[in-house]
C-alpha cells in the first residue's frame, strides 16, 4: 500500500510517498481502507518533533511510528477474531494512533463510530480529533448551560469551528473572535456575534462571559481573564511556548493560577472516547454539527497539508484524501 512515510523528526519535506507493507488487524483491531484523513497542529508537532515533550510519548531519536496522522474515515475490509461491534463494509470514522496518511490502517474497533448517512467520507475524516477537544471542552470542562455567554477565540479554526456549533447545541449565547475575512464563515456557524481581532480586542470591551474557550495565544492568561466574570471559566487550549515545553508552558501557568483566584481556570487535554464519538455523530446526523473543510490534498502532497497547517490560518479543517 501507498502512505506518507518518514524516517526522522523534521520539516514537512521528510515526508515521502512509499510502498509500505499492509497492516494486520490484531484480535480487537480492524482493517480500514482509508478514504480521507484530516491533519491538524498536533501532527505537525509530532513530525516535527517539536516541542521536544513530544518525543517522550512518539520516540525520543525517530518517530516510533514511521506513518504520520490520527484522525481517518473509510470502509472496513477485515476484522480481527474479538471484534463484534463491525464487519466489512462498513462505513467508519474514528481515530488511530499508528498513521492514517496511507491507503489502509488498522484501527481498534473500539476508536471507531459509523458514519452518519448525511455526511461523505472526505467531512466524517476531518471530525474526530478537532471535534471531540471542542465537545470535551464546552460539555464537560466548562459545563455549558442553556442562556450562558461563551466566547471562542479562534472560531473559524479547526476546533474553533466545531466548538461555535456545539456551544450554540448547548442553548448558550456565543461570540466567535475572528479575522475579517471569516466574519461571514463564523456567523454561518451560528454564533450570535462575531468579533473581528483586527478591529476589537474583546478584552478591552466591557463584556464579560461566564466561558472562554482560547483557541489561539494572541493574548495573555491576564488580559483574557478580564473579560471573564468574576466566577467564569477559561480554558486555555493553545499556545506555541518554547522548543521544550510548547503548549504545555501555558498549561501548568493556567493551572498554577487557579489556586489564586473565584475564576475557574482549566486548562486540559483532550482524550479520545468513544462514547464522545457517538455523541459526536448524533450532533452530526442531526445537522446540529457540520464540518468546514478548507482545503483537501492527495496523498501524495501530505506534506504540503502539514505545512499549510502549520502556517495557522485554516479555515476549519485540511483533508488529504487516498
Amino acid at each position: 500500500m501507498r502512505a506518507a512515510v518518514q524516517h526522522r523528526y523534521g520539516p514537512p519535506s521528510v515526508l515521502e510517498t512509499s510502498e509500505v507493507g499492509l497492516p494486520l488487524p490484531g484480535p480487537g483491531d480492524v482493517l480500514v481502507r482509508v478514504g480521507a484523513a484530516s491533519v491538524h497542529p498536533g501532527d505537525y508537532f509530532v513530525m516535527t518533533g517539536e516541542p521536544y515533550v513530544v518525543r517522550l510519548a512518539y520516540g525520543l531519536r525517530r518517530p516510533r511510528h514511521g506513518i504520520p496522522g490520527r484522525d481517518l474515515a473509510g470502509v472496513v475490509t477485515a476484522i480481527g477474531t474479538d471484534v463484534t461491534t463491525l464487519r466489512p463494509g462498513d462505513a467508519v470514522f474514528g481515530w488511530s494512533t499508528t498513521g492514517t496518511l496511507a491507503e489502509y490502517a488498522c484501527v481498534p474497533a473500539d476508536n471507531l463510530a459509523s458514519v452518519p448517512a448525511n455526511l461523505s467520507v472526505v467531512y466524517a475524516a476531518a471530525v474526530p480529533t478537532s471535534a471531540l477537544a471542542a465537545l470535551q471542552a464546552l460539555r464537560k470542562i466548562a459545563n455549558v448551560q442553556p442562556g450562558q455567554s461563551v466566547l471562542i477565540t479562534g472560531a473559524s479554526g479547526g476546533v474553533g469551528s466545531f466548538a461555535v456549533q456545539i456551544a450554540k447545541a448547548c442553548g448558550a449565547e456565543v461570540t466567535g473572535v475572528c479575522s475579517t475575512r471569516n466574519v461571514d464563515l463564523v456567523r454561518s456557524l451560528g454564533a450570535d456575534h462575531v468579533v473581528d481581532y483586527t478591529r476589537t480586542d474583546f478584552t478591552r470591551s466591557g463584556k464579560r462571559y461566564d466561558v472562554i474557550f482560547d483557541n489561539v495565544e494572541a493574548q495573555t492568561l491576564a488580559a483574557v481573564r478580564r473579560a471573564l466574570t468574576p466566577t467564569g471559566t477559561l480554558i486555555p487550549n493553545s499556545g506555541r511556548g518554547g522548543r521544550w515545553l510548547g503548549p504545555l508552558g501555558r498549561i501548568v501557568t493556567a493551572r498554577a493560577l487557579s489556586g489564586f483566584t473565584r475564576q475557574q481556570l482549566k486548562p486540559f487535554l483532550s482524550v479520545e472516547k468513544r462514547q464522545d464519538l457517538l455523541t459526536l455523530a448524533d450532533l452530526l446526523s442531526t445537522g446540529q454539527v457540520t464540518p468546514v473543510i478548507d482545503r483537501t490534498y492527495p496523498l501524495d502532497e501530505a506534506a504540503d497539508a502539514l505545512r499549510y497547517v502549520a502556517a495557522g490560518h485554516t479555515r476549519g479543517k485540511v483533508v488529504v484524501t487516498m
